[in-house]
């Protein structure tokens, strides 16, 4: 993109944006078409030049502080629950948001799972400092969402950020296959980086097939062996039990992406959750030293106050 092209993005944009001129108007006035005019839009608010923020009530923060306190967690940030779960996520989202450019400094180097809540916080992060971005599993494709090659390429797009991909699926079909893909250099590259993270954004999933991207994905054996062991909750497809220990099953030899270790090795670890279900993965992940910092909604946070006592 030329400075021209980078001034008539910003022009436009404060046209429609601040002056609230229609698309057709902006197109008439700068000589382009209306086709024009909606991608110059799109791009600024790809590239961060136009944020919009959409923020939800939110609820006592001293509330998360008490219940930071109680979990001995650097913090806990609570979003309102909703009637439905879209607008749940959604304002889980926009808290994650929040956290994420708080804990992002120049130069990091981020992990990002994937999860559909992590997808919508990207689209409230903005601008982010000059830093890498580092894909923590392969793509599970989810019906009505993305993927994290998706998500990563969303963060590619960003100026100032280098990404790591991670080109595979987070679960193949056998230990073979597996090991095969997390030996490409490309894969193998990216998931070293997850040793030397600064930052890392991470989903919990309860262990049922609501919840939990993974579950649906497997046989009934494997997910029967995987209740059998005490598994509680998943995140990035790495389950583990009410203590926070790994459960190792056929499945995780299937998995590529981050491990629980790498996790508990990052100095600042995100986790996200909403619902009342998915407390008891919450304070598994937090006792396995998974987690340090928790962005969850009311329902979940109420949960997480009755287990705390």
């Amino acid at each position: 993109m030329t400075q021209n092209d980078s001034n008539l993005m910003v022009e436009v944009s404060t046209d429609y944006y601040l002056d609230g001129r229609s698309k057709v108007e902006i197109a008439r006035r700068r000589g382009i078409s209306r086709f024009q005019v909606a991608r110059l839009l799109a791009q600024a608010r790809e590239l961060g030049v136009v944020r919009i923020e959409i923020t939800p009530p939110r609820a006592d923060g001293e509330r998360g502080a008490r219940l930071a306190a109680r979990l001995g967690l650097r913090e806990v940030l609570i979003a309102a629950s909703a009637e439905d779960v879209t607008t749940t996520r959604e304002n889980v989202a926009v808290e994650l948001a929040r956290a994420a450019r708080e804990h992002i400094a120049e130069g990091s180097t981020v992990g990002i799972s994937w999860s559909r809540t992590v997808e919508a916080a990207v689209r409230h992060i903005g601008r982010l400092p000059h830093c890498d971005v580092v894909q923590l599993v392969g793509a599970l494709p989810v019906e009505g969402s993305g993927n994290s090659l998706g998500l990563i390429n969303t963060f590619a797009q960003m100026p100032g950020v280098r990404t790591w991909p991670v080109w595979s699926p987070l679960l193949v079909a056998d230990a073979a296959t597996a090991a095969g893909m997390r030996r490409q250099p490309e894969i193998a590259d990216a998931l070293a980086r997850a040793d030397h993270l600064d930052v890392a954004v991470v989903a919990i999933g309860h262990w049922s097939e609501r919840t939990s991207t993974v579950f649906p994905q497997i046989s009934p054996k494997e997910q029967q062996a995987a209740t059998a062991a005490g598994v509680v909750a998943e995140c990035s497809g790495r389950l583990f039990d009410a203590a926070g220990r790994p459960v190792r099953t056929s499945l995780d030899e299937r998995v590529v992406g981050v491990t629980l270790e790498q996790l508990v090795g990052t100095p600042e670890v995100i986790a996200i959750g909403y619902g009342s279900a998915v407390a008891p993965g919450l304070v598994a992940a937090v006792r396995g030293g998974i987690a340090n910092t928790l962005v969850v909604d009311d329902a979940a946070a109420t949960a997480l106050e009755s287990l705390a006592l």
